[in-house]
């Protein structure tokens, strides 16, 4: 096969190659731990006579039904006009997108429900074109059922890629997968921009820093978002100075209060404070909180307030794709007369009472 590589600006856990009527995808990072590529055929139409060994799943476009199992995709759908394509999701309720939820009103997405062997049953009997499959999950052990089945399914490790831009690029993914390349570069074009032109603001900031926490305690152990990780990028690109940067790593860290409030006391801002609805909440869940001069001076703030009609986080299915409207929110919340006229998307400030 001749094959050229259609090159990714970011991201760096798949790659795209055009073939003469046929394209291949490589996913090269679909978790953190090493592993040999996945490739996948997509021929550009039924007919083409191809060598299909070697491939870990093949698809003819053009494509009727498909089945995805993380919201971070459903956006995918929705900004390539193919929403209507969807036809299972497990646990409907998850889902925030006014497009999507239209066609789940109407009958036409079937609730896989959240139990993986009541999963892959229905997926069978729904028959898809393909199932996009998140390796954060355990849909990883329904692979080879779903081969069985002669139902291709496509790994999408978006979550491994650590540049914001590196994970909205995988709608170019999902855009190989619709027959829709040329219309996902344009999405990401656009996103792109807004991104940029969002980091240029901050550019010429003075050096000192608006001081940044995050984080809350579970049972006494206070998780924080590692110095390398997606949030952390984001945060370091819009002009904060992040507290819990000695903390290397793309997870979690876990930290103890009391090294907590040895290192960031004195914090501008808190980011990221579960989904608490007012400091009076917080306070009543843990008084510790209120030792921090974020908490006392009111400068608290939450992802998790925005939700779907039936409950679903809406920062949690659009922000890996829309890192930019993230970006102008922590703009906004460190750096407000750089963006006098811009309305937070995703996060809340947390009110007294």
């Amino acid at each position: 096969m001749d094959l050229v590589e259609i090159p990714n600006s970011y991201a760096k856990g798949f790659a795209i190659f055009q073939g003469e009527g046929f394209k291949v995808l490589e996913v090269r990072h679909a978790f953190p731990d090493k592993h040999p590529p996945f490739r996948y055929l997509v021929k550009e139409n039924s007919d083409l006579k191809l060598d299909e060994a070697g491939f870990d799943a093949v698809i003819s476009l053009p494509i009727s039904k498909v089945v995805l199992t993380s919201t971070t995709h459903i956006p995918h759908l929705d900004y390539l006009e193919a929403s209507d394509l969807l036809r299972g999701f497990p646990d409907l309720d998850l889902i925030s997108s006014p497009k999507t939820r239209k066609l789940i009103d109407a009958g036409k997405v079937s609730d896989l429900g959240k139990g993986a062997q009541a999963n892959i049953e229905k997926i069978i009997e729904l028959d898809p074109d393909w199932v996009m499959i998140s390796t954060l999950g355990e849909d990883l052990k329904n692979i080879e059922i779903l081969k069985s089945a002669k139902i291709p399914a496509f790994i999408n490790g978006e979550y491994v890629e650590q540049h914001p831009l590196g994970r909205a690029e995988w709608i170019k993914f999902t855009g190989v997968l619709l027959g829709k390349l040329e219309e996902s570069k344009t999405v990401f074009s656009k996103i792109e921009s807004e991104y940029n032109q969002a980091s240029d603001l901050v550019k010429e900031l003075p050096e000192n820093k608006p001081k940044v926490m995050a984080g809350v305690m579970y049972k006494d152990i206070w998780y924080v978002p590692g110095a390398d990780s997606w949030g952390a990028r984001l945060l370091e690109v819009a002009g904060g100075e992040y507290l819990f940067k000695d903390q290397k790593g793309t997870g979690s860290a876990q930290l103890s209060y009391e090294y907590v409030l040895e290192v960031a006391q004195e914090s501008d801002f808190w980011l990221g404070a579960s989904d608490f609805k007012t400091l009076v909440e917080m306070k009543y869940a843990d008084p510790r909180y209120s030792h921090f001069d974020a908490f006392q001076n009111g400068n608290v703030y939450t992802y998790t307030l925005k939700k779907g009609p039936t409950g679903g986080l809406e920062y949690f299915e659009l922000g890996y794709l829309r890192p930019d409207l993230i970006l102008r929110d922590l703009i906004k919340i460190l750096h407000p007369d750089l963006l006098p006229d811009y309305s937070l998307y995703f996060y809340s400030k947390l009110d007294e009472k």
